[in-house]
C-alpha cells in the first residue's frame, strides 16, 4: 500500500513574516496536502498569535498549485452549517478544487465558551455533529436548502454554483466513537484520528498500534453497517498525539519505521506538524525537511 505524506501548519505567523513562505515550502517539499486547524485560539498558543483557518486557505490556496489544503478538523463549537458551506464552496473554487474538510465534533478548549455558551456535554457535541455533517452534506450538495433541526436551521440556503469538487468536496471525518464512525462511514471520504487519548500520557507505541488497530476494526463494522466497503474511506494518522509523540521526527529512519507500521495497519496519510520552536511540536526543521522529502521513497 503507497502512503501520502502531509503536514500541518498551525496558523501562527503573520502572512508576510513567514507563513506565506511556509505553504510554498509545503509544496516544494512534495507534501500530498498541508493543513491547519481550525480554532479560535489552542491550547498554549492561546495568548499568542492565532489567525482563521478559512483566509489563511484562501491565501495558501492562491499562493500554491498543486497542494491539497484543508482543516484538520473544524467542529459545531463555533461554526453554523450554512455560513460554512459558502465559505467551504468559495475555498474550493479559490483552489480549483484542492480543499478536504476535516470535521470533528470538538471539545471542551477555549472554542467551547468563546461565544458566551456553556461547554456541551458529550452527548450534546455527539447530537450536535450528526446534525451538523448532516446539514453541510446537503447544503455543498443541493442547489438551495430549507431545513428545520433541533440545533440548525436553513431557510433557503442557496449554494450557487456548488463545489468545484463533485458532488462535492470530501469529508475527512474525525471519529473514535460508534455515533462518530457511522458518520464517518455515512458522509466520509475520509476518517481521521490521533489515537487513543487515554494512552497519550503513560501509553507505549505497542499499545497505541493496538489501540489503532481496534480502531480501523470498528470503523470496518461501521462501513459495513452502512453498506459500504472501508477501503473506500482513506485512513488519516494526525501525529503528536499518541506515546510516540515527537519521537517519529528525530531521524528519517525512526520515521520511515513509524510510519511503516502504520501503513500496515491500513494508514493511507500520515500528517506531521511543521515544527514549531519552544513548543510541544519543535522538531529538527533540517530532519522534517528530510523525511518530507525522502520517507515516501523508502517506503515504497
Amino acid at each position: 500500500m503507497s502512503l501520502r505524506l502531509s503536514t500541518l501548519i498551525l496558523p501562527v505567523d503573520r502572512w508576510h513574516e513567514g507563513g506565506r513562505a511556509k505553504w510554498q515550502r509545503a509544496e516544494d517539499l512534495g507534501f500530498h496536502a498541508a493543513y491547519t486547524y481550525d480554532h479560535l485560539s489552542w491550547r498554549s498558543f492561546r495568548d499568542g498569535p492565532w489567525f482563521g483557518a478559512v483566509p489563511t486557505l484562501a491565501a495558501a490556496a492562491a499562493t500554491t498549485s498543486r497542494l491539497r489544503l484543508g482543516t484538520l478538523v473544524t467542529s459545531p463549537n463555533f461554526r453554523h452549517p450554512v455560513t460554512l458551506a459558502k465559505e467551504l464552496i468559495s475555498l474550493d473554487d479559490v483552489s480549483d478544487g484542492r480543499i478536504t474538510l476535516g470535521v470533528g465534533a470538538g471539545g471542551i478548549g477555549f472554542d467551547a465558551t468563546a461565544l458566551g455558551q456553556e461547554p456541551w456535554t458529550p452527548r450534546e457535541r455527539a447530537d450536535r455533529f450528526a446534525e451538523f455533517v448532516a446539514l453541510l452534506d446537503r447544503l455543498l450538495t443541493e442547489g438551495a436548502v430549507t431545513d428545520e433541526g433541533r440545533f440548525y436551521s436553513a431557510v433557503e440556503a442557496r449554494d450557487i454554483p456548488g463545489c468545484v469538487q463533485r458532488p462535492r468536496l470530501p469529508f475527512a471525518v474525525a471519529a473514535t466513537g460508534p455515533r462518530g464512525l457511522r458518520l464517518a462511514a455515512r458522509y466520509g471520504q475520509a476518517w481521521v484520528t490521533t489515537g487513543d487519548p487515554k494512552l497519550y500520557e503513560n501509553g507505549t507505541p505497542e499499545q497505541s498500534v493496538e489501540a489503532l488497530r481496534g480502531q480501523i476494526a470498528k470503523l470496518g463494522e461501521a462501513c459495513a453497517k452502512a453498506g459500504r466497503e472501508v477501503a473506500e474511506l482513506d485512513k488519516i494518522l494526525l501525529t503528536g498525539f499518541t506515546p510516540d509523540r515527537t519521537g517519529p521526527l528525530q531521524s528519517l529512519d525512526a520515521f520511515v519505521d513509524f510510519a511503516g507500521r502504520h501503513r500496515d495497519l491500513g494508514f493511507d496519510e500520515i500528517v506531521i506538524h511543521w515544527p514549531i520552536p519552544d513548543s510541544d511540536f519543535a522538531a529538527d526543521q533540517k530532519i522534517f525537511e528530510r523525511i518530507a522529502l525522502e520517507a515516501t521513497a523508502q517506503l515504497g
